[in-house]
């Protein structure tokens, strides 16, 4: 399910509603919203369930950490299953995961065994579902949308996930006190069948990649190799880690805070992460207006001095209408910064790549917030409740601080879909798909006067072609003819060719004119493929064997 980590929202616009008139997604934004509020319940019912069966408060911070670890562990590959295999049927199986684990979680605790570190372990493998599936249903959005009403999409899953929190918590902390925990658990456990049966109906066209599909490692690799060259996304990425790390402690150690300052129940507990939920619901509906009068940057600080004003009022209050409050503040300051980060990667990702970068980032801050419930539980267990969240202010607003090196770049538009055009060369042999390595070399002729432009331009081109598949780029210079200019890259094998020349954009291509206006020849620069072959001779089984055996 998207959780609050997941709210990247635009700018509230008079079309956010228009996505709703697509069935597919319609109906699985309903069926996500009934998820997401029996996923509520569930972590009422297991954050009261540890805060009552274990005197340890870093086992009771851990139960965030169970929930966040598995984006961590598995969202780049869950990011490079969602971009090579049918996106549906991935979400299929993440959700069998999640409403199987939620059936036995249930069970187990019904028939009266209750372990803390079971707990733990059934709200890992829940995590496990969600971290696949989440990935695979965001990237979704632009196969079932048309493009121009993706943003009012995303800001829909950001907008009924936070009005559902606004009633989720409360009416979880009300099953738990009068129902008991088995029934919160089994409200759960339905409710991860509304998304199954859902996505099991619904069908949708997804354009599909002439090319054959890519392998694991070359998935991941080109996903990691698109992140490390955007400086966009790893400014996100890095913001948004700290972020989660420095503010978890304010849902970790929630429980805490009811049970020993506040001297609340599972109500009580329910009731204060409705008024997180109510502030966030706010922030998210207002985001646009905020959005035309601040900065990203702007807002990405107020929002850290938000939730740090919420971490200390936490550390310091006795009251739970003050608590209550304090969680509203920091509840806005929570969507908004999430928002903003998740809005950067989404507006720098092509199509191609936006579920592996989507799940990288997600993998990296859930990371991050993983090791941040571990920290602070273990600060509240060794020291103090209120060191931890004090501790927790501070280290907030050292993220709003470290704006000055790494602000947030403002883009209105969102980074141009490949052309997917491309007439593959004519070559003597009869390649195989994974024939190669292939080698590109394209020739210039460039005036001395000419030579700072032309090298301003092949950097971009470097960057260009280096994000989307090309390895070992290199410019090399004809000694003996200075006009004469070489660029070369490589790719593994022909397909990989094939598909760097199919993730080019527009903007991508006006490289090619530019470099052509400053090409001194009568003819274009011409373009030769080459195909590697070792030299070494191929030793035969029997040397092999001989080799092995007299080593």
């Amino acid at each position: 399910m998207s959780k609050a980590v997941r709210a990247d929202a635009d700018p509230i616009s008079p079309t956010t509603f228009a996505p709703l008139k697509n069935p597919a997604f319609r109906s699985i934004w309903l069926a996500t919203q009934v998820s997401s509020l029996g996923w509520l319940m569930q972590t009422v019912a297991i954050s009261w369930l540890m805060a009552t069966i274990s005197t340890s408060d870093l086992m009771v911070a851990l139960v965030q950490t169970s929930s966040y670890l598995p984006a961590f562990i598995l969202s780049v590959f869950a990011g490079a299953i969602a971009d090579n295999f049918n996106r549906r049927r991935v979400m299929f199986a993440g959700r069998c995961i999640m409403a199987t684990t939620s059936a036995m979680l249930t069970a187990y605790v019904a028939l009266g065994f209750v372990d803390p570190w079971m707990i733990l372990g059934f709200s890992f493998l829940i995590a496990c579902g969600s971290a696949l599936n989440d990935p695979a249903w965001q990237a979704s959005v632009g196969d079932m949308v048309d493009r121009r009403d993706v943003p009012a999409a995303v800001t829909l899953l950001s907008v009924g996930f936070n009005t559902v929190r606004t009633v989720g918590p409360a009416l979880g902390g009300m099953v738990v006190a009068s129902f008991g925990l088995v029934t919160a658990l089994a409200v759960t456990m339905l409710s991860y069948l509304v998304p199954l049966g859902t996505i099991w109906r619904c069908k949708w066209k997804v354009r599909s990649s002439p090319l054959p599909r890519e392998s694991m490692r070359t998935a991941i690799y080109d996903g990691l190799r698109f992140t490390a060259m955007s400086s966009e996304i790893k400014t996100a990425i890095a913001r948004g880690t700290v972020f989660g790390l420095a503010s978890i402690a304010i849902l970790a150690l929630l429980p805490l805070v009811v049970r020993d300052q506040l001297g609340g129940g599972p109500l009580a507990y329910g009731t204060l992460m409705a008024g997180f939920g109510t502030g966030a619901v706010f922030a998210g509906v207002s985001n646009g207006r905020f959005r035309r009068s601040l900065s990203q940057e702007r807002l990405m600080t107020l929002a850290c001095v938000a939730c740090a004003a919420c971490s200390l009022s936490l550390a310091l209050t006795s009251s739970i209408a003050v608590a209550a409050i304090t969680l509203a503040l920091g509840g806005a300051g929570w969507v908004t910064a999430w928002s903003g980060l998740g809005v950067s990667v989404q507006l720098a990702s092509p199509r191609w790549v936006v579920g592996r970068t989507i799940s990288i980032y997600y993998a990296l801050i859930d990371g991050g917030i993983a090791a941040g419930s571990w920290v602070w539980g273990t600060v509240a267990e060794n020291h103090s409740l209120t060191w931890a969240l004090e501790g927790s202010a501070g280290a907030i607003l050292l993220v709003a601080v470290a704006g000055v090196l790494f602000p947030l770049r403002e883009r209105h538009d969102s980074e141009p879909d490949p052309l997917e055009a491309f007439d593959a060369p004519a070559v003597a042999f009869n390649l195989q798909p994974r024939s190669g390595p292939i080698m590109v070399k394209v020739e210039y002729l460039i005036a001395e006067k000419n030579v700072e432009v032309f090298l301003d331009l092949m950097r971009q081109r470097r960057h260009v072609h280096s994000r989307v598949g090309a390895r070992n780029w290199t410019l090399q210079r004809n000694l003996q003819k200075p006009m004469q200019w070489t660029e070369t890259f490589r790719t593994p094998t022909w397909t990989d060719y094939l598909r760097l020349n199919h993730r080019l954009t527009t903007e991508d291509k006006e490289l090619d004119e530019r470099a052509l206006v400053l090409h001194q020849g009568e003819l274009p620069p011409p373009i030769t493929l080459l195909i590697e072959r070792p030299t070494s001779l191929a030793r035969k089984p029997e040397q092999w064997a001989h080799f092995f055996l007299h080593r």
